[in-house]
C-alpha cells in the first residue's frame, strides 16, 4: 500500500495538472494512505486517482497551420468538393491569424484576451450518408498534425454519457469526452462528434444541453465532468460535428456551429 501511495504522489507531481486538480489529487492520496486495503472505499479512490493522473494535462501536439500543405492533403484525400475545401482552408487561415495574434498579445501579457483569441467557430458538415463528412474531418486532423478521435452520438439519450457519473454511484465512470481525451493522449486533439442530429432525450436528461457547454468557447475552458469533478481546459480541442439533417438539432446548439452543406 505504501508503495502504491508513493507511486501516485510521483505520478501527480509529473502530470502537470492545474492547481485545483493537483490539490484534489493530493487530498485523495492522503485519504488513500489512511485507509485499509480491504476497505471498499480504497478501490474507488484508487480508480479515481488512476483516471486523474492519466488525463493529458500537459501533453499536446504542435499545430501545422501551413495552408499550402492543408490544400495538398485535402486534394489528396478528396476529389472535387472545391467550395467545401476552400471554406475549410479559410477556416484554417483564420485559426492561423488568431494564433499569430495570440503570440503578439502574449508578449504584451494580455492573458485573458489570448484565451479568447485561441478559439474559433465549430464546423458542422451536413449532408446525406456517404458524402465524405467524416473523412473530411480525418483530412483536417492529418493536415494540422492533430490526433483524430471520432465520437458517435447516434442514440445517446443520457446526459451522463457525455458528462460522466458522480462518484457516489457504484461502477461510476467519466463521460465520453474524458474517455476520448485519455485514449488520444493529447489535450488538443480534433474530436469529431458524429451524427449530432441523432441525439435522443428522455427522463435521464438532455445530452444536447451538455453539448452546449462543451461547444461554447467561453465556457469549455473549465469543463467539469461529474466523475473527475475538477475543471479541465477543453479550449484547445478542435470540435467538428456532422449531421444528416439540420432540423432535429436544437436551435441554441445550431447557433454555436458554422453549417457547411455537402450535396
Amino acid at each position: 500500500q505504501q508503495l502504491e501511495v508513493e507511486e501516485f504522489r510521483q505520478r501527480i507531481a509529473e502530470a502537470g495538472m492545474s492547481e485545483e486538480a493537483e490539490k484534489e489529487a493530493y487530498r485523495e492520496v492522503d485519504r488513500l494512505a489512511r485507509l485499509s486495503v480491504a476497505s471498499a472505499e480504497y478501490g474507488v479512490i484508487r480508480t479515481y486517482l488512476d483516471w486523474l493522473t492519466n488525463l493529458p494535462w500537459s501533453q499536446r501536439t504542435d499545430d501545422n497551420l501551413d495552408i499550402k500543405h492543408a490544400r495538398e492533403v485535402l486534394d489528396e484525400d478528396h476529389y472535387g468538393l472545391r467550395d467545401i475545401k476552400d471554406r475549410i482552408l479559410e477556416y484554417l487561415a483564420v485559426r492561423k491569424l488568431r494564433a499569430e495574434r495570440s503570440e503578439e498579445l502574449a508578449e504584451e501579457n494580455f492573458q485573458d484576451h489570448v484565451r479568447r483569441e485561441r478559439t474559433g467557430a465549430i464546423l458542422c458538415f451536413v449532408g446525406p450518408p456517404g458524402v465524405g463528412k467524416t473523412s473530411l474531418g480525418t483530412s483536417i486532423a492529418r493536415a494540422m498534425g492533430r490526433k483524430f478521435i471520432r465520437l458517435s452520438l447516434g442514440g445517446v439519450r443520457d446526459e451522463s454519457e457525455i458528462r460522466g457519473f458522480r462518484r457516489t454511484y457504484i461502477g461510476a465512470m467519466p463521460g465520453q469526452i474524458m474517455q476520448t481525451l485519455r485514449r488520444g493522449e493529447s489535450r488538443n486533439p480534433l474530436i469529431m462528434l458524429d451524427e449530432v442530429d441523432k441525439l435522443g432525450r428522455d427522463f435521464r436528461g438532455d445530452p444536447a444541453s451538455a453539448l452546449l457547454e462543451l461547444l461554447d468557447p467561453e465556457q469549455n475552458a473549465s469543463f467539469r465532468d461529474h466523475y473527475i469533478d475538477v475543471a479541465f481546459d477543453l479550449s484547445e480541442v478542435m470540435f467538428i460535428t456532422t449531421a444528416n439533417e439540420l432540423e432535429p438539432i436544437p436551435g441554441p446548439l445550431r447557433d454555436r456551429m458554422e453549417i457547411i452543406h455537402l450535396s
